[in-house]
């Protein structure tokens, strides 16, 4: 057994007791444990049972521990009717689609329905309990900032695997496709993908500008600020295109949304990218200025998409074959296109490497609508709490809202709409912003309720960030 093993059955052990005084704490330590869970170097199970790993024996340990304290805590299930009526939907549609897989596996026969329980379902609706349980226990302006800090810390984590793991010639050095072979088999080390990697850095960065605010002092400033360039720095060394496309769409958006005076600076980050990080810019540029047989320029449709042009006219006749239901989960595979790309393309294509087309397939335009109101809905949310006066609202509602946003611009050639460890800290975001949102609608009952005279009424616990506490510095 190595070191690193040693270390971290220490730290789950530790953080599983501690989970019987405080669950809250020991679940951001959960939360931290997201920079790791797919290393190479992590344990994938203990004495070869399925599913019994690090991560999981802790969630276990913290789940049990909130189930016995909520009563002692007094907590109160507050979610808005409707987004929890949404996102019993959400899971509806991954259970139907799990089930419609069970019955119908064909060209997955080798998938045993074991595996495609635990993979495709539990594994799944997973990466949404620690957000949910966020939500439910975090009731203080200090467990917000420490939810929101655990969060943020992930990406600086990951990011420091990436600049350790990927040369840094890979961003300032044109290299062509050795470079970019080089990234995948950097990145598949540390657990994630590359464009998994480069989607989830892309609303991390901005992300952690909008927590500026939370910052009162410049040596706060100065930590958030090299953190964001540490981010933007790993991001860059991922070589993956669509986080590049959707980094840049990520801070347009937030510009448009609040930070209006810094559009002034959009021409002068295009101009200098490219000279900072040239073999990103190559990377980015992939597939333009090439020349046919005739001498003259053109774009290879097929290199600009990395195949995905050729693939997803078949995907679009997929999908209208059954427009209304679609197929159910894994349908790309059992619908046979899979197998029929392989053969017509030489290439594997297990996904319609769009999140968009992705839905579609599996669960029609029926399936699909609740689970883009959900993020629809949240989204609005996150933008409203980003514009806020109140800095614990606008650095929540901007966590979330660069998440969300990352995830839905690159999702135009990747991602999934399913919980998945890429994009749990999106999902975990999603959550506090509700919880803040919440508070924010007690808040604003608590001042209309305050009598005019007389007695005053009896006050309902402190929200989150009242307006006398909200002045108070980062803790």
């Amino acid at each position: 057994m190595s070191i690193r093993v040693i270390v971290l059955c220490l730290i789950v052990t530790g953080l599983s007791i501690y989970a019987w005084k405080d669950w809250f704490k020991s679940l951001c330590g959960l939360i931290c444990m997201m920079a790791f869970i797919q290393h190479e170097d992590m344990p994938s199970n203990v004495f070869g049972i399925q599913g019994l790993n690090a991560w999981n024996i802790l969630f276990l340990m913290i789940l049990l521990s909130w189930m016995n304290s909520r009563g002692r805590q007094h907590l109160k299930w507050d979610m808005p009717r409707n987004i929890s009526m949404l996102l019993l939907m959400y899971f509806g549609v991954i259970v139907t689609g799990v089930f419609r897989a069970i019955l119908d596996r064909n060209h997955i026969e080798a998938y045993s329905i074991g595996s495609l329980i635990s993979e495709e379902l539990i594994n799944t609706i997973k990466w949404v309990l620690p957000g949910i349980l966020l939500f439910d226990g975090c009731r203080t302006r200090r467990q917000m900032v420490m939810a929101l800090s655990s969060l943020l810390l992930v990406y600086v984590m990951i990011s420091v695997q990436v600049i350790k793991r990927v040369p840094l010639k890979s961003a300032i050095q044109t290299g062509g496709s050795g470079l970019q072979k080089m990234r995948l088999r950097q990145c598949r080390r540390i657990g994630y993908s590359a464009p998994d990697l480069s989607a989830m850095l892309a609303g991390a960065s901005w992300g952690m500008l909008a927590s500026l605010p939370l910052a009162r002092s410049k040596r706060f400033w100065t930590v958030i600020l090299a953190a964001a360039g540490v981010i933007v720095l790993g991001q860059a060394l991922t070589g993956g295109r669509a986080g590049y496309a959707a980094w840049g769409a990520t801070g347009l958006t937030l510009c448009l949304l609040k930070w209006r005076k810094y559009l002034i600076l959009a021409p002068v980050v295009i101009i200098l990218l490219p000279i900072l990080f040239p073999g990103a810019a190559e990377r980015m540029s992939f597939g333009f200025g090439k020349t046919d047989v005739t001498g003259q320029a053109m774009i290879d449709d097929y290199e600009v998409t990395s195949g995905r042009s050729v693939i997803w006219p078949f995907v679009l006749e997929k999908i209208a074959e059954s427009p209304w239901v679609g197929y159910g989960r894994l349908a790309m595979n059992r619908t046979g296109l899979t197998g029929q790309l392989a053969s017509d393309l030489k290439e594997s294509f297990p996904h319609p490497h769009s999140m968009y087309f992705e839905t579609l397939l599996d669960n029609g335009i029926l399936g699909s609508l609740p689970i883009l109101v959900f993020w629809v809905i949240i989204l609005v949310i996150s933008a409203r709490l980003f514009r806020h006066d109140n800095r614990l609202y606008s650095a929540t509602g901007g966590l979330a809202l660069t998440l969300m946003a990352a995830q839905l611009f690159a999702g135009v050639g990747a991602q999934h709409f399913y919980p998945r460890e890429s994009n749990f800290g999106a999902w975990t975001a999603m959550f506090l912003a509700l919880r803040v949102y919440v508070e924010e609608r007690r808040a604003q009952v608590t001042l209309v309720a305050q009598p005019v005279w007389g007695t005053p009424a009896a006050m309902p616990p402190r929200p989150v960030a009242s307006a006398h506490v909200e002045e108070v510095a980062w803790q």
